[in-house]
């Protein structure tokens, strides 16, 4: 059967070509859905590769965003992958053997990550372990309209791909920070319009205990100085998160007693 790869894209100049090299050759079908990039992304997709079907769309969250691009796939399988994904050559093997079967064991199958981090290959702290739905059946399942931290909505039973997938998260600490940023503003949000509560003690402990549970519990200290680092950063987006609500809910506090926005 025809595969149907689905991206979403935002300033991904330099993750876009190693993506669609990798998976030109496996795919039936490329739909890029672009949040209007500032940087070359719709200049590489449409230029450089024809096979490639380029749309935009404002970004109103994750959910949204891959939810639009699944409409515009006209294949029943798909491959849904982020811009700074790379499969090795086993999960695509895998990949082509599911979607060829006239009758696969299942309709979502999971695949594992390598995760890296620079030139680190990340292997503790709750990195080394990820496995995230990646091929489906678009009849089958759709993403939650979370803003942030959405995930595949499924009644099916899930296989596992053979292979892995090179995730390569982030190109520098200031682009980093620049996503935790980001990730942090659409986690409080997330939770202030589910109506979440925060109390300054959690403001305070959480971020420890984040810490602790990456750096030690989750074995993150046996990747060394990036094992540390990243536990930081777990740390450090999880009080951002939390300190984030903490704003909304006092800002709205304050508007009430006063009757006007400060």
């Amino acid at each position: 059967m025809p595969l149907s790869l689905a991206v979403i894209t935002y300033n991904e100049e330099d993750n876009i070509v190693r993506f669609l090299d990798s998976l030109i050759d496996t795919v039936d079908e490329i739909i890029v859905v672009d949040s209007f990039s500032t940087d070359k992304t719709k200049e590489i997709c449409t230029q450089k590769y024809p096979q490639v079907k380029f749309f935009e769309k404002q970004f109103n969250g994750y959910g949204e965003q891959k939810n639009h691009a699944l409409t515009l796939c006209s294949n029943e399988w798909i491959l849904f992958l982020d811009a700074d994904e790379v499969p090795d050559e086993d999960l695509k093997k895998s990949i082509k053997k599911i979607i060829s079967s006239d009758s696969p064991e299942f309709n979502v199958y999971k695949t594992k990550f390598n995760n890296h981090l620079g030139i680190h290959l990340i292997k503790y702290g709750g990195w080394g372990n990820v496995c995230r739905e990646r091929l489906f059946k678009k009849s089958c399942a759709q993403y939650s309209d979370d803003k942030v931290h959405e995930f595949l909505i499924t009644d099916e039973k899930k296989g596992l791909l053979e292979g892995k997938l090179d995730h390569y998260t982030y190109k520098s600490i200031q682009h980093h920070i620049t996503k935790i940023n980001k990730y942090s503003d659409m986690m409080a949000e997330k939770m202030f319009e589910k109506g979440k509560k925060i109390k300054r003690f959690k403001i305070i402990v959480s971020p420890i205990f984040e810490f602790i549970k990456v750096f030690i519990f989750k074995l993150g200290i046996l990747d060394g100085f990036p094992g540390f680092y990243i536990a930081k950063t777990m740390s450090y987006y999880t009080f951002l998160k939390y300190i984030k609500l903490y704003e909304k809910i006092r800002l709205i506090e304050i508007e009430k007693k006063h009757g006007k926005i400060l």
